[in-house]
């Protein structure tokens, strides 16, 4: 499961452009995942902020960050001892604000603004 190449210059068909979104939607539709991905949108973070931030015991933020990483939708970095995770594209933060604001939508039963 390896998503980061989705955007090469290469035209891709269809099927295959279809598939990615799927998988990425697939890996946004998991709350933990959302959840730390909400929070790197916010900027860079270790596992011990991503863990307060989510509530979730850290081999559980562990786990989802390594399939986020797998995907190819989040980055790393080493400092010092510590890995350091990113958002890779900024269109990721966008598309985590639609679907949170989607929700906003739903649960406020706000007007639909298309």
């Amino acid at each position: 499961m390896h998503l980061s190449g989705a955007h090469d210059s290469q035209v891709h068909d269809d099927g295959e452009r279809l598939a990615a979104a799927a998988e990425i939607l697939s890996l946004l539709a998991d709350r933990t995942r959302l959840a730390l991905l909400r929070r790197l949108s916010l900027g860079e973070a270790d596992v011990t902020t991503l863990t307060r931030a989510c509530g979730v015991a850290r081999p559980a933020v562990s786990q989802h960050l390594a399939r986020l990483r797998l995907a190819g939708l989040v980055t790393t970095r080493k400092e010092g001892r510590r890995v350091v995770y990113a958002l890779r594209h900024g269109h990721l933060r966008r598309l985590i604000d639609e679907a949170l604001n989607a929700a906003d939508h739903r649960l406020g039963g706000l007007p639909d603004h298309t």
